[in-house]
């Protein structure tokens, strides 16, 4: 068949040159410098864990003497830095998956099940389940706060917090319509 007759619209098979198998080598491989990219973001995780403690030694060593807004800000904050390291952590190992190397789960016990099934849309409707959850926090520590809070900061939270809700319903509905056009072919 030649390429008038293909009718399907599929490029006809051709044995790649020395030049093309070379770039999709230099390609495939250049995945790995997003390794060091991970690595970081653990060293992140790590900083983050540093302000953990610190905050929840200010917690613990003021919970007697707070007030139960302050204490209620307190554990806000204890919340918002765990979402923002499970954020971190699925940031880590999803994008390590997807884009660098697969890891088998039968080598690590603990593996979470997730992690194995999940794919790039799941990872992307994670990711701003977890960011909408962050902001949230932050757009209630301000309310708790709101004498503390200018009304143009308050405003400008609440603003940011709908375009991430409204973002991650759009990309919920988009990922939905494309699942359901892609069963058809």
């Amino acid at each position: 068949m030649n390429q008038d007759e293909n009718t399907a619209g599929i490029a006809p098979e051709h044995a790649p040159g020395p030049a093309e198998r070379t770039l999709e080598s230099v390609l495939s491989a250049s995945r790995w410098l997003l390794a060091p990219f991970y690595l970081l973001l653990v060293v992140a995780l790590g900083g983050l864990l540093v302000k953990a403690l610190q905050e929840a030694w200010h917690f613990i060593s003021h919970v007697f003497t707070a007030t139960e807004s302050e204490v209620i800000l307190g554990v806000l904050a204890l919340i918002d830095l765990t979402f923002t390291g499970s954020l971190i952590v699925i940031v880590i190992f999803s994008g390590y998956e997807n884009f660098v190397s697969k890891i088998d789960p039968s080598a690590h016990r603990n593996w979470p099940e997730w992690m194995s099934r999940i794919d790039f849309s799941g990872l992307k409707l994670k990711l701003i389940s977890s960011i909408v959850a962050i902001s949230a926090i932050q757009v209630l520590k301000a309310f708790m706060n709101v004498k503390g809070t200018s009304d143009r900061d308050l405003m400008w939270l609440v603003v940011i917090h709908v375009v991430f809700v409204g973002s991650g319903l759009l990309m919920a509905w988009t990922d939905r319509i494309s699942g359901e056009s892609g069963k058809g072919h």
